[in-house]
């Protein structure tokens, strides 16, 4: 006589006596406990997968709030550059309009220079417009570098143009064919100068 495992009756539709009955009771006891364990252990999994999607949800807002922020930081860091920019580029185009400025006084000067007959002597006129645009470099650290004979080469103030005979030490500076000049330390135009060969 076989046993139907789902309502504890056998194949026939009798209901088995004994301890036949009592194995099934225990069957069905074990298959109970199991159901409310199961029951217990999926009631867990969805109580953590809430947690978890709560968890997941808040890390979602705090991401987006920190790409908003990064976003409106480099926005305004792109914009402070931009200014930064326009700021330079005004202070240099204001420096070099006071510079110009003081530079058209002289010119004039150079144009009436120019504009005298023939006839008259500018020489003095020449003479007061350089000193005005001498002024006028000087107040901008511009200096002229006119070394003295017998000075040393400075290659990098200096530029040597021809060796010439000389009773100077070989070497060193004979005469200055142009003068150079400097601004604040660093060489505008280098002064161009004849050094001795030391024969003589």
């Amino acid at each position: 006589m076989q046993e139907d495992a789902a309502d504890g009756t056998t194949t026939d539709g009798t209901v088995p006596d004994g301890e036949d009955a009592g194995e099934t009771e225990a069957l069905a006891d074990r298959v109970a406990e199991y159901d409310t364990d199961l029951g217990a252990a999926v009631e867990d999994l969805e109580a953590r997968i809430e947690d978890l999607e709560a968890q997941l949800a808040e890390e979602e807002t705090r991401a987006d709030d920190l790409e908003s922020r990064l976003k409106r930081k480099q926005a305004d860091f792109q914009n402070y550059k931009k200014r930064a920019e326009r700021q330079k580029e005004e202070i240099k185009e204001r420096a070099t309009e006071d510079f110009v400025a003081r530079l058209v006084p002289v010119r004039d000067d150079l144009v009436r220079a120019v504009e005298q007959d023939d006839d008259v002597d500018i020489r003095d006129g020449v003479e007061s417009t350089l000193a005005s645009l001498d002024r006028v470099l000087e107040s901008e650290n511009v200096a002229a570098i006119e070394p003295e004979a017998g000075d040393e080469v400075d290659p990098v103030r200096h530029e040597v143009m021809m060796r010439v005979e000389s009773d100077l030490p070989e070497g060193t500076i004979v005469d200055v064919y142009r003068p150079g000049y400097e601004m604040a330390g660093s060489v505008l135009q280098e002064a161009q100068v004849t050094v001795s060969d030391g024969s003589a």
